[in-house]
């Protein structure tokens, strides 16, 4: 196969196994800033209060061993992207690595993580939207936003790529403009009515660990929702320029970004104002711009929380086409969603995830505790993200033993190896320990099991289907056929 046969086929033509390619169109800046979009939930923004209420100072503590751990996984997940670059998702090499229930599992999986979270998103801004224009119809911004984010995504990958970048930038200054801000209260011995803004607040009302072992465990449960949405590059990597200098670049930067972000986001917050003072339900971010005498502070937050729900819905929408896209390839989905556009882009699989995201319009006139209920099945959600992760592991450890010469020669090679996979895995398992300390996490925990369930009796009827028999075997030859180029 020649170098323009190979092109010919990455532009989307019929290739290998009668596949057709996504294109690489999203450059260096894109892929950065969807990993640091990625890493920065709408949950630090609205849901830190809650988090600094239940685990006090010691919510620093937990927000940096999960991102330590989660690096982890993302250098895992790294590795085993670059060592096949025919590896368009973390679905392939699951289901390359252990077995086309794992490509099933990992790729419906993940795609029900995001249609939940998306239509959470829907709903949140259209909550945002009635705070800040009072009195909107709720239907108007829910079926807006689902409309300007098809729009977007329709074109090119991108496109995508281009309001990606932007919604993450706004996070990045918002977050930036709260340390500087904060840094400047705290040099000039800001006085307010709950005292001075100090670094002596983080260690002088009950100590680093106020509400002791359990209240650091509760900081865990809810923090770890946060870091949903990590994973983002690598469903991006079909798509991502230049990935073995691109993605190692994305992913090795995570730690910085959580240290920054998240750590020092916190740390100024409870320096300027005591964590006695936070409470669920209010944002830390609009308390300290409203004491620094920002009037416009609410405004201000509540533009910027939206903006990251529309960004967590953009990326809902992107990651869910996608992962349809690659089921369908494998013979896990119908063949109409493994059909590209003229411009390279799954539109099939877009107007599915779309039409789900519509029914986020429908449940806002549900009724009064759909707000309750949702932060129940969201947190089926993050629950069922730990699943995914796990899986990373498990297809690096599958990948160690079998693929010995190729981990060998990684110029990516995941530290600790699999030592530090067994330590991630422990974590995780004292993740779901945590989930059962508190009522409302120990239902959702209980609940999940059913997801689960509906895929067992889906996988027995897939896995026999002769669409699946033909198309999953062609994948996995292309997969590891070394005379066809991956690019």
């Amino acid at each position: 196969m020649t170098k323009e046969d190979t092109g010919t086929i990455r532009q989307g033509q019929t290739g290998a196994g009668g596949e057709e390619h996504l294109r690489r169109a999203l450059s260096n800046r894109h892929i950065q800033l969807l990993a640091i979009g990625g890493a920065i939930g709408t949950g630090l923004f609205m849901g830190s209060g809650k988090t600094i209420s239940v685990a006090g100072p010691s919510v620093i503590f937990v927000y940096m061993i999960i991102g330590f751990m989660l690096f982890f996984v993302m250098r895992a997940m790294g590795e085993l992207l670059l060592s096949n670059l025919k590896y368009k998702s973390f679905s392939d090499f699951a289901s390359d690595l252990l077995g086309p229930w794992a490509g099933f599992f990992t790729g419906w999986t993940y795609w029900f993580c995001w249609v939940v979270t998306g239509v959470a998103d829907v709903i949140a801004i259209a909550g945002y939207t009635d705070a800040l224009i009072p009195g909107v119809p709720l239907w108007i911004p829910g079926l807006l936003v689902v409309v300007i984010l098809l729009a977007l995504n329709l074109p090119t990958v991108a496109a995508f790529g281009e309001m990606e970048f932007w919604f993450a930038l706004i996070k990045i200054v918002a977050i930036v403009a709260l340390i500087v801000t904060g840094l400047v209260m705290i040099l000039t011995g800001f006085s307010h009515d709950a005292g001075t803004a100090s670094f002596s607040n983080l260690w002088e009302h009950g100590g680093m660990f106020p509400h002791g072992f359990l209240g650091f465990v509760a900081g865990f449960q809810i923090a770890v929702f946060a870091f949903v949405g990590i994973e983002l590059v690598g469903t991006a990597a079909a798509e991502t320029k230049d990935p073995e200098r691109n993605l190692p670049k994305a992913i090795n930067a995570i730690p910085i970004r959580v240290l920054l972000f998240y750590v020092g986001a916190l740390i100024i917050l409870m320096a300027v104002t005591p964590w006695t003072e936070y409470v669920a339900g209010e944002s830390p971010f609009i308390a300290m711009f409203a004491l620094a005498g920002l009037g416009i502070a609410a405004t201000v937050v509540n533009l910027v929380v939206l903006t990251s729900a529309m960004s967590s819905a953009n990326s809902g929408i992107y990651s869910t086409s996608r992962m349809v896209f690659g089921l369908a390839q494998d013979g896990d989905a119908p063949r109409l969603f493994g059909r590209l556009s003229k411009r390279r882009v799954p539109q099939n699989a877009l107007f599915l995830s779309c039409i789900l995201l519509l029914s986020g319009v429908v449940l806002l006139y549900a009724g009064k505790d759909i707000g309750t209920a949702f932060e129940m099945v969201t947190t089926v959600s993050a629950v069922c993200f730990m699943f995914v992760w796990t899986i990373f592991l498990c297809s690096y450890l599958v990948y160690r033993r079998r693929r010995p010469e190729k981990a060998a020669t990684s110029a990516f090679k995941m530290p600790g190896g699999v030592f530090m996979v067994f330590v991630v895995l422990a974590f995780f398992l004292f993740i779901l320990w945590a989930l059962t300390t508190q009522p409302d996490t120990l239902i959702a925990l209980l609940v999940t099991p059913i997801w689960f369930a509906i895929l067992i009796v889906a996988w027995l009827f897939v896995r026999k289907s002769p669409h699946h028999l033909e198309r999953h075997a062609a994948h996995i030859a292309y997969l590891r056929d070394d005379t066809i180029p991956a690019d």
